[in-house]
């Protein structure tokens, strides 16, 4: 049989960018020194590029629904960011930084799914099957129905699936996997690209729910194509301090479900445990009667969490005083401080200003504007906020404070933790019912949230 032709490629592993010579710089994403030497070959003798049988449109209204059974997890955390649980034939992409703990989370599902009675597959590019042994026995998750591989060949895989036919598939990690039909090295850009397309046919025809484990770059994005990100259905993030107990799982992108949920867990001894109750958590060390530490509640999906913001207002000698902000936009703080300077008259550009929310959260809301303005006036003023207070509310540049999404939700969950005076919107006010063991203080503007809280 004759040698199939090839040529020689420059591709870009940031965006896949394709050069017959090699660049510096990739004109498409430009960044600098991402292209690496490939071979492409030819399409396969016989294949003479003639249209195959396709399907035949048909109207909308006569394709039939069906009831759609989600599998569960086992894990309540998970479960909310899928949307639910796992949908047949989703694939699913999970990233993370190194060791932040995305094989312990897929060995602990599969588990769970195990448990019940389900075969599962688990297929690592990257350890030894007695590697995963080990693993399992540290994580207590053990059981026959856990089928374990060490394979990076995507033919010999999908020849598994057909043989063993699993509820679950786990690939750890997709830039290990290696395609006979492309002959770059494993984690390239066409290897990627060709493993993850197998894999996605593969499970929209079976049904198999497919998670596929992706590096992450320095930049905390997916490794490989963007290509990736488009093919699959959920993408999934792993958040996090590896010197830091707790985790955070953000669905970034979900066909099946909201964007906006995330699940919290605990890194412990024993493997990932469920936060069932996040607020408690990332408020319990927080300190009392302290200038600038100020309790918000902000909405990931539809679940509120209790964050607590700390803000310090320290006098510099510099000509430009620095803004340093950790867990918050810092064009949003920024806005607020030239607000403040406005329509409160507190002299803050001779201040530097830091902002930090505990627990490593992220807010990206406007709900928590409030919050920010009363940590920075709080340490300005050298003066704690009052016991029992949380403050809520959007903050325009007028000074006017604008109403807020879910604040009866948020107000239910400000009750539950203990609190006992909340400030909201009045806008906001006029709306919510009365909610007991909480009074409910409403606000025009940021003149009179000052003059109440302080």
């Amino acid at each position: 049989m004759p040698r199939k032709p090839s040529k020689t490629i420059f591709a870009c592993q940031h965006c896949g960018y394709q050069t017959p010579k090699w660049l510096g710089r990739c004109p498409d994403c430009e960044k600098w020194h991402t292209f690496i030497e490939e071979t492409v070959t030819a399409s396969r003798p016989g294949n003479t590029g003639q249209p195959g049988p396709s399907a035949k449109p048909v109207p909308i209204d006569t394709v039939t629904l069906e009831n759609e059974n989600r599998l569960s997890t086992g894990l309540a955390e998970f479960d909310r960011v899928l949307g639910g649980g796992l949908v047949a034939g989703t694939l699913v992409l999970i990233g993370g930084d190194p060791g932040i703990g995305k094989s312990t989370l897929m060995l602990q599902a599969l588990y769970q799914i195990g448990s019940k009675g389900h075969t599962v597959l688990y297929v690592s590019g990257e350890e030894s099957i007695r590697q995963i042994r080990l693993r399992s026995k540290r994580l207590q998750a053990v059981t026959e129905n856990i089928l374990v591989v060490a394979e990076i060949d995507v033919e010999a895989i999908l020849a598994m699936v057909k043989d063993t036919q699993p509820a679950v598939l786990v690939i750890d990690s997709i830039q290990t996997m290696y395609s006979t039909d492309v002959t770059s090295a494993p984690g390239s850009i066409s290897q990627v690209r060709e493993s993850a397309m197998r894999l996605m046919l593969m499970a929209k025809q079976t049904g198999v729910p497919v998670f596929l484990v992706g590096h992450v770059t320095k930049d905390g994005a997916i490794a490989g194509p963007r290509l990736l990100e488009h093919m699959v259905d959920t993408v999934l993030y792993f958040e996090g301090d590896r010197n830091h107990v707790f985790r955070i799982l953000r669905a970034v992108k979900n066909r099946f479900g909201s964007t906006n949920e995330i699940g919290v867990f605990e890194m412990k001894e024993n493997g990932l445990q469920q936060v069932g109750n996040p607020s408690a958590v990332f408020l319990a060390e927080r300190p009392a009667s302290a200038p600038g530490s100020v309790v918000t509640a902000c909405m990931e999906g539809t679940r509120p969490i209790l964050v607590e913001l700390q803000g310090l207002a320290s006098s510099t000698s510099f000509g430009n005083p620095r803004r340093t902000i950790l867990g918050l936009d810092q064009n949003r703080v920024a806005l607020l401080t030239a607000v403040m300077e406005k329509k409160l008259g507190m002299h803050l550009m001779g201040h530097d200003i830091f902002m930090n929310v505990a627990g490593g959260v992220k807010i990206d809301e406007p709900a928590a504007d409030m919050g920010i303005v009363t940590a920075v006036a709080s340490s300005f003023l050298d003066r704690p906020l009052p016991d029992g207070w949380v403050v809520l509310g959007e903050v325009g540049l007028t000074g006017e404070i604008r109403a807020i999404s879910h604040a009866d939700l948020r107000a239910a969950e400000i009750a539950k933790m203990g609190f006992t005076r909340c400030l909201v919107p009045r806008s906001n006010l006029k709306r919510m019912k009365q909610i007991d063991d909480i009074e409910l203080v409403g606000a025009d503007n940021l003149s009179q949230a000052m003059e109440t809280l302080f």
